[in-house]
């Protein structure tokens, strides 16, 4: 007798929440690395569409997507992914030699190690100027683009920060701008509702020290 395939709309019912989540998450990870899309919200809702996971209780938190983005580079990535990472996090000390009167930290998936093709090298600059940031790009020829961000530094508050996009080697930066005393206390990260973490191009340079 053929075995009979539950139809897309049924799969979300026949699995238990915890499993639902994190079969979810793990299609939202591979849509993340395999198509570049950046937006985790947007990942997971196309993945639970994918599925036929309707279910709200089926979508998994930010966090467990990004650890099932870890695991899937750990399986799938390999030497190319780590060859990647390395060629992204020099591109970024380029980046921060630039800006490097303005502090510059490394933040998100290429200082965690997630990062994908297509991933943008995220710095945080401080300026109570960020006029002076746009001047030094001037100042090396490097054409950018400007962007508004909204990040929270506590919980039910959320501030509007100028970034500045431009071109690293091959890759696409961002530099958001934080005034002078952002150095002390980092933002929310959207992932996991926990400060966001930085490293300074010290320990972004051991980083490639240790993968070398």
């Amino acid at each position: 007798m053929a075995r009979r395939i539950a139809p897309a709309s049924s799969r979300g019912r026949a699995l238990g929440g915890d499993r639902a989540r994190q079969v979810v998450a793990q299609e939202a990870a591979r849509i993340i690395v395999d198509h570049g899309v950046q937006d985790f919200r947007l990942a997971k809702t196309k993945a639970a569409e994918r599925l036929g996971m309707t279910d709200r209780g089926s979508l998994p938190g930010n966090s467990e997507i990004e650890a099932a983005i870890s695991e899937h580079l750990q399986i799938f990535g390999g030497e190319t992914h780590s060859d990647l990472i390395k060629a992204l996090r020099r591109a970024a000390v380029s980046a921060m030699r630039i800006l490097e009167q303005f502090d510059p930290r490394l933040v998100g998936p290429v200082l965690y190690g997630t990062a994908a093709a297509g991933s943008v090298i995220n710095l945080h600059v401080f300026s109570d100027t960020p006029e002076l940031v746009a001047i030094r790009l001037g100042e090396v020829d490097l054409p950018y683009k400007t962007y508004e961000r909204r990040l929270k530094r506590r919980r039910d508050h959320a501030e509007t920060y100028a970034g500045y996009r431009f071109a690293q080697d091959e890759f696409s930066a961002e530099a958001t701008v934080f005034p002078v005393d952002g150095l002390r206390q980092a933002p929310i990260s959207p992932v996991d509702g926990r400060p966001m973490k930085r490293a300074d191009m010290r320990a972004v340079l051991e980083l490639l020290q240790e993968t070398t």
